[in-house]
């Protein structure tokens, strides 16, 4: 018996009462499907007896349908195989409109939301795999032989949990792993059921919006910032008011100054984006003090922090919070790959009702196959395996990209090699521009982000990111030598300069 193609699945139907005769039906249904390319070339077509049972109408009727279809070359059988769409129609062939159909002539209107996304930050280069792009990760042949095994074996042992709804917050054995993970790692407290697993950092972000901001809400953002951040609160048409950060982290004073009944605060604490400062104890300590007094949240995206190259990282806001103001965020799609989509986010007892029905009204659950496999990647120990061998080649990939940026532009920019994170930050010497270089550099097959667009209303300077995680030395070397080479006749020709 044949498996069920596309055309099974296509919505034939007849009109007993007031129709043309029922082969007539079935013969112009197929030929507008194959003419407007619903179906493809090549597609099979049900067997004759099959559709004549679906439709409750004499086989006759369908045999007569295919016969004029064979007739006019729309389709052709094969002996033992079947009837097929034909490969040989002319192309291209136009879709027909529906009766009374007029194409518009007008972009029907947009909501203030809508037209907010249109205005939004986009990085255009996020998936190419060009060096320095941010975010990319390397997986080495351990950990893909794990995985891969682990996959199997979901797959396989298919049970009721894949087949039918299961918890908005995620599998109970992975947020069990996770928050065994958080408390030795990053001293989270929590437990298994304040934790909810999303796509990623920007999932959770997007919900702890929906959540706990009004429209016209003022919130503490840093300056420079995570852009993504940024327009998902002005989408949101959140009131952000910007924060510098300094060498200490983001400026809590000036915060308070600025926005001292503020709703929120957004901070990237252990390793600030995109400066890769970490906040140091006394501003945490700060932080949570304003938020503890106002009444105020703080959502702690802590990103890549997996990544210490030097000493112990400082812990987590959540885990010095004793108010329960902090939402913590991470994700594994930075610890393992992108392509996860697997993040999560810790928030406090009294939050956890109201967070678990907007998760489960946005996208309802994460998927229950992906849980299952890094639940056991996590609980049989390659995760923290795959930790400690990327954490040794990134700070590898680290220092070459360091090395090769000092010797071949020094005389143009600086660069200090970050303790923490997947990316560095090299601070272009006046008046070089950021944003021209970053725009020449795509060019010459080099991806950087200039940062003075992500100060938003702060004073910026110009620096250029570069990530470092995803490629190797072999991969660094030479785009080191290109980027060098494009700054120098930048400086040289005096040309790019910023406005």
């Amino acid at each position: 018996m044949r498996a069920p193609g596309w055309a099974d699945l296509y919505a034939w139907q007849v009109d007993r009462k007031t129709g043309p005769p029922l082969f007539r039906q079935i013969y112009l249904q197929m030929r507008s499907a194959i003419v407007s390319r619903t179906l493809a070339a090549g597609t099979q077509l049900p067997s004759t007896r099959g559709l004549a049972s679906r439709l409750r109408v004499a086989r006759t009727s369908v045999i007569s349908a295919y016969e004029q279809l064979l007739a006019e070359g729309y389709v052709v059988g094969h002996a033992r195989s079947g009837t097929f769409i034909s490969s040989d129609l002319p192309a291209p062939i136009e879709r027909p409109s529906a009766p009374g159909f007029r194409p518009t002539a007008k972009t029907p209107p947009l909501s203030a939301r809508a037209k907010a996304l249109e205005r939004v930050f986009a990085f255009r280069e996020e998936s190419d795999p060009a060096p320095f792009n941010m975010g990319r990760t390397r997986v080495d042949a351990r950990s893909v032989a794990a995985w891969r095994r682990l996959t199997h074996q979901a797959v396989r042992s298919l049970g009721p949990v894949h087949c039918g709804y299961s918890d908005p917050r995620g599998l109970p054995e992975l947020r069990q792993t996770i928050g065994e993970y958080l408390q030795a790692a990053r001293a989270v407290r929590c437990d298994p059921e304040q934790i909810i697993v999303t796509s990623g950092a920007r999932a959770a972000i997007d919900l702890a919006i929906r959540v706990l901001l009004d429209r016209g809400a003022e919130v503490w953002l840093e300056a420079p910032c995570y852009p993504v951040t940024y327009d998902a609160l002005v989408t949101a048409e959140v009131a952000v008011r910007p924060v510098p950060v300094d060498a200490s982290g983001i400026d809590v004073g000036a915060g308070v100054r600025r926005a001292p009944r503020a709703r929120a605060a957004f901070v990237t604490a252990s390793h600030q984006f995109p400066l890769g400062v970490a906040l140091t104890m006394p501003r945490r300590l700060a932080l949570l003090a304003w938020a503890r007094e106002t009444g105020a949240w703080i959502i702690e995206d802590d990103y890549a922090s997996e990544f210490r190259y030097a000493g112990r990282p400082l812990a987590s806001l959540q885990g010095l919070d004793d108010a329960e103001r902090t939402i913590y965020v991470g994700t594994l799609n930075k610890a393992l790959f992108p392509g996860l989509r697997i993040g999560y986010m810790v928030v406090p007892p009294s939050l956890v009702r109201t967070f678990v029905r907007a998760r489960s009204l946005i996208d309802r659950q994460p998927s229950s196959l992906d849980q299952t496999v890094v639940a056991e990647f996590m609980r049989q120990g390659f995760f923290a395996a795959h930790i400690r061998r990327t954490r040794l080649q990134y700070r590898d990939q680290r220092d070459v990209l360091v090395a090769e940026l000092a010797r071949r532009a020094g005389d143009h920019l600086t660069v200090d090699a970050p303790d923490q994170g997947m990316h560095l930050i090299a601070y272009l010497r006046p008046p070089l521009s950021d944003v021209a270089i970053a725009q020449a550099a795509v060019e010459r097959g080099i991806v950087v982000r200039a940062i003075r667009p992500m100060y938003k209303n702060a004073p910026p300077r110009s620096g250029l990111m570069l990530g470092f995680s995803g490629f190797s030395r072999e991969a660094i070397v030479p785009a080191a030598g290109r980027l060098a080479g494009l700054i120098k006749r930048v400086e040289d020709g005096r040309s790019f300069r910023p406005r």
